[in-house]
């Protein structure tokens, strides 16, 4: 059984083992904003014994091998990033947005809870789609460009730390979103008398909430460190 080291941080045993993700989720772990913390600050901070939650994670890894991802360079992980996640949110958010409204339309006598639903999401929906549209028309084309410069372009927005730091900053307020949205549909629990839309919604805001943060741990914890590396070389090497 492979052996987790509790000093690891949380998004380093994403990278390492990509099922662990949900195991982290169940338990309240952020791997993505908060990825940088270690299990053992990360079980602290919840009153969990890291050593025990170590050990149950080990016992749902099937492999031990880094993620392809984990090991991208700049512009392929930002290839990545555009035709899995990006593409995923560009599908996903409309078709969300049709659930939600659709189900706050006819359940919502029975359900006033959908309102606030409702709410959050399309707030989710207009925090993500601007963001999606910053990183695929500015600041992608920035990182594509400085990956194949001899020394740091002369960017309109001084270093490329200042765009990533709104992004961070955008990333947060996402994270904060989700996690309101979680909470005002009880972990996405369906009702009994849900109908078949009802579990449609629920089911596809769980997997919008699951595959964006694992968006965001990629972003936050592996491109952007690697972007500043880069952009400190450059401005480092001799001319």
């Amino acid at each position: 059984m492979t052996k987790i080291d509790p000093m690891l941080t949380l998004g380093a045993l994403v990278n390492a083992h990509p099922e662990l993700a949900r195991e982290l989720e169940r338990r309240g772990l952020d791997y993505c904003c908060g990825g940088g913390q270690t299990l053992v600050d990360a079980c602290t901070s919840k009153g969990f014994d890291s050593t025990l939650t170590a050990a149950e994670l080990a016992a749902v890894v099937t492999k031990d091998v880094v993620s392809e991802w984990a090991t991208m360079a700049a512009v392929e992980l930002i290839d990545h990033l555009e035709s899995t996640h990006h593409r995923y949110l560009w599908e996903e958010l409309p078709r969300l947005s049709a659930l939600v409204t659709k189900i706050a339309s006819v359940d919502g006598e029975r359900h006033p809870e959908l309102s606030a639903i409702a709410e959050c999401y399309e707030k989710v929906r207009a925090d993500l789609e601007p963001h999606l549209i910053k990183e695929e028309r500015v600041l992608f084309p920035m990182i594509r460009e400085l990956a194949v410069a001899q020394s740091v372009p002369s960017f309109h927005c001084g270093t490329l730390r200042n765009p990533i730091s709104m992004m961070l900053r955008e990333h947060d307020a996402v994270g904060e979103l989700l996690a309101q949205l979680r909470q005002l549909t009880g972990d996405y629990h369906v009702p009994a008398d849900g109908c078949p839309s009802y579990k449609a919604c629920f089911a596809g805001l769980a997997e919008l909430e699951a595959d964006t943060h694992l968006h965001i741990h990629k972003e936050n914890n592996l491109l952007f460190p690697m972007v500043v590396r880069m952009e400190s070389e450059l401005s480092a090497a001799p001319r």
